[in-house]
């Protein structure tokens, strides 16, 4: 929790998404800082969730669009949906979706203990008129090339629907 707290601290200078830099699931880290001048899709994900197979989109996405979308997974349990552990999440990725675009490690996207990335988001939504945007796993955050949030799309939307689609042709 103490960490939790200090990172938030050290986050609420933050002015852009290019300042964050992350773990991720597979070790090491995501620096934002890369993804400049690249479309980035955020979303949270879980294991055990009827939107589960919205990973094979979000999988052909990436592979579609690669140099210029960048797809990053943030898998969550604030929906009682992810409960593994990250090596398990990799795992389970891995093996039944066949994901190859980024992971990061298993954070909180909503609540007291909302992780630093997730908390800017839903600030940035606000912004935009969209309140309380996290509503179920699988909701997507679309920032584009200059890492300006530029839609926030619903959990039943699948990643292949025009409302994300368009911003990417």
């Amino acid at each position: 929790m103490l960490r939790l707290a200090l990172l938030s601290l050290l986050f609420s200078a933050t002015v852009s998404i290019y300042d964050f830099k992350v773990p991720s699931l597979e070790g090491g880290s995501i620096d934002f800082s890369k993804y400049k001048g690249k479309k980035v899709l955020i979303v949270n994900t879980a294991s055990k969730c009827g939107l589960t197979p919205q990973y094979i989109e979000l999988q052909a996405l990436h592979e579609q669009y690669k140099d210029k979308l960048v797809v990053i997974g943030f898998p969550a349990n604030n929906f009682n949906q992810e409960n593994g552990t990250n090596s398990e999440i990799n795992e389970f990725c891995k093996k039944n979706y066949g994901v190859t675009f980024t992971m990061a490690e298993k954070v909180s996207v909503k609540g007291d203990d909302i992780h630093p990335l997730f908390k800017y988001l839903t600030d940035e939504a606000a912004k935009m008129g969209v309140e309380d945007p996290i509503k179920w796993n699988f909701t997507k955050f679309l920032l584009d090339e200059k890492g300006k949030l530029i839609a926030v799309i619903p959990s039943k939307v699948k990643p292949s629907d025009e409302s994300l689609t368009k911003w990417l042709k």
